[in-house]
């Protein structure tokens, strides 16, 4: 017994107030020592004294807080998705067709009949079903949040939004029955207007999550089902994937992925380790080497004895490893938060000394108390004060900017980006698949005593049968410059260092240097070359043919065309450009010295990368990191904002803030600057949102303001924010093209890597 730690996928949450009750009401149970909440991910990580709290309480808290927790499997969460969103529909539809009635007849009654008073006892009493049926039918569940919240002590949207729809009613009632002056019809449409707008501005914030959800793939299980577990009579039989146990023998075919973690028992093969160290060129395998879980076995068969499974194994990890880092990722204090820290409870103040001061100050000077006016003043500081452009000024700027982001291909999927992206200092990108391109490719040929031709030549044909990945470079880089080459009349492949091959009547070997000079080949007149090669990081093939060195080919990783570009505009920016990779010291040096980025880090491992990550945070920078691979995945979750390769792997989409669809690393600067743009037009949302609520509650404490002009003062307040936010692009007819995220951009691009169309 102890501190145990449970995450929950958590629904209902709708903007950043939401997670601030939830971090709030876990504050305030006993025995719970920590929380995180993530609103992008819609996550709660809880970690708590099992001596004093059960599962089954922890899990009460947040369904007691009107919220739901999801399934754990993706399938059926997405089915809870998709429930959920169909509810909100639900009641969105009921009171919005309660709103269009209570309208038309507060139109009937100001342009018919040119009064705000009730016309009638029967239009009284419909506009209170309506009232009532809103406020206990659809709104019932903000009724539940409400309560929950306050009889915490947490005073949020919900509570607010609650006062001014009890307010409301209230008023109406004591137009119904006590003062028949009260225009009840327009107090019982403020409760009605206010839980509907709510309704909406809650499912509108499901339909962004849920199809940012549905925009990008699920994660990757790159696993096998089953797998070919050998028995100790030598019987081969096929199990499934969890039936295995350490010390289980199973058996791998070329072209298969490895199902388990292990150690080769037997057997020599080439293995694509690019799932777990994000590099192209596959690494040699041979007895008493370890192989990852995952990764694809190229060439010959091995026998492998499992050493991991479960959650010991290496993709479930990282699976681990990406849940704790999203959960715990550091947060921030929206702009929008840290007024209506102070807003809500300030607006239920003045709305209650405004009803004390109309009741009490009047007898100061002898005269009776205006019940009415006081009535009149709390319900126009409750509807004025509804944060609702407030609450509108962030998502609009999101999807102005989220529409920009998709013409150029950047899918924005986390409002947190457009925040975070001003005060980022420092752009971490991983090499391979990032920086370049993340295939093998023949970057130079050197020819000796002959020409460059004539080496490719003979290369091409010794490799033609090969499936190597460094053999299918050149064969690629052959065929790009037209070089015919025969088939060889005898092949030979030895795993991990080369090939031999008879090509007419020539003996050639292509292959490692370390195994030409232990076959006995004079080396010499190209150690020059060699060392120059390697220098840059390449890969170092040797062409020899009977028994004479004819040639090198320099194998390596090309690097982007707009990636030097790239980092010069981050330079500009003020941001401190950083590569890090699981490749060797020597090939991160060379690529990062041509894409000029000062500070390499390398041999690092996916957990390391996240606590490089967690190490420049501490230092107090704010940290985007850029990847492709599943051994960046847990980096991009800690990372302030994760920025993925849209032409990388699942796993890395699926943790990342932001998705640049293709390849192009000009994207992320694009990003930053999209970020910076929505940023500052979401502090322009503010200051128009306050304009109107900070004079409109003023002015309403006055008791002059009639709910009519309450509600058109709100409304006037998110027209303007909402031309604030859209007014360049409808003056430019430039609409939002979001469905141009899902394909790669590959017109209109400069070779700085920015685009040159929206």
């Amino acid at each position: 017994m102890g501190t145990t730690q449970e995450q929950f996928n958590v629904g209902g949450m709708s903007c950043s107030f939401c997670a601030e009750s939830i971090k709030k009401a876990y504050s305030r149970t006993d025995g719970v020592e920590d929380v995180d909440v993530s609103l992008a991910h819609e996550e709660v990580l809880v970690q708590y004294d099992d001596d004093r709290l059960s599962e089954v309480e922890v899990k009460d808290t947040l369904r007691e807080l009107g919220y739901t927790i999801r399934d754990p499997d993706k399938a059926k969460r997405y089915e809870q998705q998709q429930a959920e969103l169909a509810d909100g529909k639900r009641r969105l539809l009921l009171a919005g067709g309660a709103s269009i009635v209570v309208a038309v007849l507060m139109g009937w009654m100001i342009l018919v009949m040119g009064r705000f008073e009730s016309a009638s006892l029967a239009m009284d009493l419909v506009t209170l079903g309506l009232a009532l049926g809103t406020m206990f039918g659809p709104g019932r569940y903000i009724k539940q949040k409400a309560y929950q919240s306050l009889r915490r002590g947490i005073f949020n949207q919900h509570v607010l939004l609650e006062a001014g729809s009890f307010a409301g009613l209230v008023g109406g009632l004591l137009g119904l029955f006590v003062f028949p002056s009260f225009p009840t019809v327009h107090f019982f449409a403020v409760s009605v207007f206010i839980t509907t707008y709510h309704i909406l501005s809650e499912y509108t914030s499901l339909i962004v999550r849920t199809r940012a959800s549905q925009a990008v793939q699920s994660l990757l299980d790159l696993q096998p089902d089953t797998a070919r577990r050998v028995t100790d009579d030598g019987d081969v039989e096929e199990v499934p994937i969890d039936d295995l146990d350490v010390g289980h023998r199973v058996r791998v075919k070329p072209g298969e992925n490895i199902p388990v973690d292990g150690t080769v028992v037997e057997g020599e093969s080439t293995v694509d380790e690019s799932v777990a160290t994000g590099e192209s060129i596959p690494e040699k395998k041979s007895e008493g080497d370890e192989v990852i879980g995952g990764s694809v076995n190229e060439t010959g068969t091995l026998l492998i004895e499992v050493t991991a499974t479960g959650e010991d194994a290496f993709l479930n990890q990282v699976a681990r490893e990406i849940e704790e880092a999203r959960a715990m990722k550091p947060g921030i204090i929206h702009l929008a938060d840290r007024i209506l820290k102070y807003f809500v409870p300030g607006v239920l103040t003045i709305a209650a000394l405004s009803v004390l001061f109309w009741v009490v100050a009047p007898l100061a000077w002898g005269a009776a108390s205006d019940v009415q006016r006081g009535a009149f003043a709390a319900l126009a500081v409750l509807v004025l004060g509804y944060p609702c452009a407030l609450g509108m000024a962030t998502p609009l700027a999101l999807i102005r900017g989220g529409g920009k982001a998709a013409n150029r291909g950047i899918l924005m999927r986390s409002g947190d980006a457009f925040q975070i992206f001003p005060d980022v200092d420092h752009i971490v990108l991983d090499k391979t698949g990032t920086i370049t391109v993340g295939e093998p490719a023949v970057s130079e040929v050197v020819a000796f005593d002959t020409d460059e031709v004539d080496v490719l030549t003979t290369a091409a044909s010794a490799e033609a049968f090969s499936e190597h990945p460094l053999a299918d470079a050149i064969l690629e880089f052959a065929d790009e410059q037209d070089v015919e080459y025969a088939d060889p009349d005898a092949f030979d492949s030895v795993t991990g260092k080369g090939v031999r091959a008879i090509v007419g009547s020539d003996d050639v070997l292509v292959g490692k240097p370390g195994w030409l000079s232990g076959k006995g080949i004079d080396l010499s007149k190209g150690s020059d070359d060699i060392e120059r090669l390697q220098g840059r990081g390449l890969t170092v093939a040797g062409v020899v043919r009977d028994g004479d060195l004819l040639g090198l080919i320099g194998i390596g990783d090309e690097i982007k065309s707009d990636a030097a570009a790239t980092i010069q505009r981050m330079r500009d920016a003020g941001i401190t450009p950083v590569m890090i990779t699981g490749d060797n010291e020597r090939t991160a040096n060379a690529v990062a010295e041509e894409v000029s980025i000062d500070r390499v880090m390398a041999d690092v491992l996916p957990d390391e990368k996240r606590e490089e990550i967690g190490r420049l945070q501490e230092a107090g920078h704010r940290v985007a990191m850029v990847g492709d691979g599943i051994n960046d995945a847990p980096a991009l979750t800690q990372a302030d904002i994760g920025i993925a390769i849209g032409a990388g792997t699942d796993i890395a989409i699926e943790s990342a803030d932001i998705v640049l669809m293709g390849d192009r690393l000009g994207g992320v600067v694009d990003a930053y600057e999209i970020g910076t743009e929505s940023y500052r037009k979401t502090r322009q949302n503010l200051v128009t949102a306050f304009a109107f609520n900070g004079v409109g509650v003023a002015a309403a404490t006055t008791g002059l303001v009639h709910p009519v002009f309450a509600m058109l003062a709100m409304v006037l307040s998110v027209s303007a924010v909402l031309a604030n936010s859209f007014a360049g692009q409808l003056l430019s007819g430039k609409g939002v093209n979001t469905e141009f995220a899902l394909k790669e951009r590959t017109d209109g691009e400069r070779e700085d890597g920015r685009v040159t169309a929206d």
